[in-house]
């Protein structure tokens, strides 16, 4: 078998048409549809399904595809680690980092990483949502608290937690009233926080004022005296330190934690362990006030 039209095969597959895969990979759309067409007839095989708009995988293609995409890129892995060699990272690296880390901190990372290592093409892709790190080509993904899968390897690089804070302008209600609360996300009618605090356990009821779609706003929201919030103690912890902000207690169960995941089956290329390395070097104890000294004051 051609491995370098199964590998065009592939490319179109991933990007489910012959011009995508033309503008992602720069190969004119004429060579990838000669290409694919070889590899089909070489095989006695349709791969793909050419009437409408769409371009769609036959059943045969996508077995195909689902089993020869990841060995393809193990090979490419294995072929770029030898030719490494411990030496200079070099290549495209594409990362894919949740909302948050990408809007505090992933810019200035990116940029000192490009700075260290300048034969280093990196792509940073901001999503919240889970991704498939073989079809959808992430060389490492970074991730809150995620769920335990067999297939990638990695390890928490950073811990934070949430805190409930305020304007100092807004008081705990002595009579039992509920807090007026800005939140991420979809508003409750009213629901109760659970803290620690330095009397102990309490709780605090709130009644969600304003709903907003990312912290960076509620934190904003906060700050001009609109109510209560959960946040990260990353994200206001320089607001704690100058005064603008008060804090309420450390929200029960919050710990989060950010890993950086990539296949298990992959070897490790130079550019992914270069990037591992330089997480490292960035936070090196891992600790939220770690990272909001990193943040700075946003």
């Amino acid at each position: 078998m051609d491995l370098l039209a199964l590998a065009d095969f592939n490319l179109v597959a991933r990007h489910e048409g012959f011009g995508r895969a033309a503008r992602a990979s720069g190969r004119p759309k004429a060579t990838l549809s000669r290409r694919v067409s070889e590899l089909e007839a070489s095989l006695d095989l349709r791969l793909f399904e050419r009437g409408g708009r769409a371009l769609k995988l036959t059943e045969e293609g996508r077995a195909l595809f689902e089993r020869t995409s990841a060995l393809l890129t193990d090979l490419e892995e294995t072929a770029s680690a030898i030719a490494s060699r411990g030496q200079t990272p070099r290549g495209r690296l594409k990362i894919s980092a949740p909302l948050l880390f990408s809007q505090t901190a992933m810019g200035k990372l990116a940029a000192d990483f490009a700075l260290k290592h300048p034969e280093v093409q990196l792509e940073v892709t901001t999503e919240d949502r889970p991704v498939d790190m073989v079809e959808e080509a992430y060389d490492l993904v970074i991730r809150v608290n995620p769920d335990p899968d067999e297939s990638l390897v990695g390890r928490a690089f950073l811990r934070d937690r949430l805190v409930v804070v305020a304007s100092p302008q807004v008081k705990p209600s002595t009579e039992g009233a509920p807090a007026p609360a800005v939140v991420r996300g979809r508003a409750e009618e009213s629901e109760t926080w659970h803290v620690a605090t330095a009397g102990g356990p309490s709780a605090i009821a709130v009644r969600p004022v304003l709903s907003l779609s990312s912290l960076p706003m509620v934190r904003d929201a906060v700050r001009m005296g609109t109510g209560v919030a959960r946040l990260p103690i990353s994200l206001v912890s320089h607001d704690l330190a100058a005064g603008r902000l008060a804090h309420w207690g450390d929200v029960e169960g919050s710990e989060i934690a950010l890993w950086a995941l990539y296949p298990s089956r992959r070897l490790l290329s130079a550019r992914v362990s270069a990037f591992l390395d330089h997480l490292r070097e960035a936070f090196p104890d891992g600790s939220a006030e770690e990272l909001a000294r990193y943040v700075g004051n946003g």
